[in-house]
């Protein structure tokens, strides 16, 4: 089996790269070898390859700058998925696209099901909404959300690089989510392809938290380890007391209930992979 992995600098895409099943051949493609923004490119590459499996973890991520960015959020999280999904079907290849829980607005009070209506806040959710409709005929669509990694730029890392600068930190207590941590997600992506997943999924690790909790167990976990030597308060704030040009959704826990079920269980819960996760950043570096 052949697998072709977009945005593979990301942490989606190294993830998958590393947990990649045995006898499956790899190619795994940054933006400065392949710009999914290019029709023409897209299709060049995919029928010069003939892979059986699209991975694309490719994506624009800044939500608040796509506030100011919405067409090149819309053509990069949009219309450059709907150049992948017909160069996949041009050649018999199975898209995997990879969506994220700005699809829903944060109003509900229970875990949001596959097939409950998009209603994204602002302009990331958007044109990701635009990737999910643009992605159809066939492919396996998976929301995932709050995700991390060992590398690149996210919650983790952040919090990680303030705690050893700073007196204190201070973190929004009311958006209520899942942490994901990326290998998690990228061993779930492989079983779900090997399963013939097809259509709209969810898929994050279990449990619940919010931002300021999220803070709180990497600071512990990390001091548990050595990977911070102190302690700093970690101060609960509200979203109206951090404003951002781009509103986030209040709660955006998603139901993997069908996933898990699929997958033969579920996800370790979010602080066993966080812990999993600074132990690899304790060992590697």
């Amino acid at each position: 089996m052949k697998a072709l992995i977009t945005g593979a600098g990301g942490q989606v895409g190294r993830a998958l790269q590393s947990t990649a099943p045995p006898g499956v051949s790899l190619l795994a493609l940054g933006s400065g070898q392949l710009d999914i923004t290019s029709a023409d490119a897209v299709t060049a590459l995919v029928e010069a390859e003939r892979p059986d499996l699209i991975f694309n973890t490719a994506a624009y991520t800044a939500v608040d700058k796509a506030e100011s960015e919405e067409d090149r959020a819309r053509l990069v999280n949009g219309d450059a998925v709907g150049f992948l999904s017909s160069a996949a079907r041009q050649t018999g290849a199975r898209l995997i696209h990879i969506s994220t829980d700005f699809a829903f607005d944060g109003t509900a009070s229970t875990p949001y099901p596959p097939d409950a209506p998009p209603a994204p806040l602002g302009a990331y959710g958007r044109s990701k909404v635009v990737g999910e409709v643009e992605a159809q005929n066939g492919a396996l669509i998976v929301r995932t959300a709050w995700v991390y990694g060992s590398h690149g730029h996210n919650f983790v890392r952040t919090m990680l690089r303030l705690m050893a600068q700073r007196d204190e930190v201070r973190v929004v207590t009311d958006q209520i989510g899942t942490p994901t941590w990326a290998t998690s997600l990228a061993q779930a992506l492989w079983r779900m392809a090997d399963a013939s997943a097809r259509g709209i999924w969810h898929y994050t690790d279990s449990g619940v938290a919010s931002w300021y909790d999220f803070a709180v167990a990497i600071q512990e976990e990390a001091l548990a380890l050595g990977l911070l030597d102190r302690a700093v308060p970690v101060i609960p704030i509200t979203t109206a007391d951090f404003p951002t040009p781009a509103r986030r959704p209040a709660y955006s826990v998603l139901d993997k209930s069908a996933t898990f079920a699929l997958l033969g269980g579920a996800a370790p819960h979010w602080r066993v992979n966080l812990r999993k996760m600074l132990k690899d950043i304790q060992t590697h570096g």
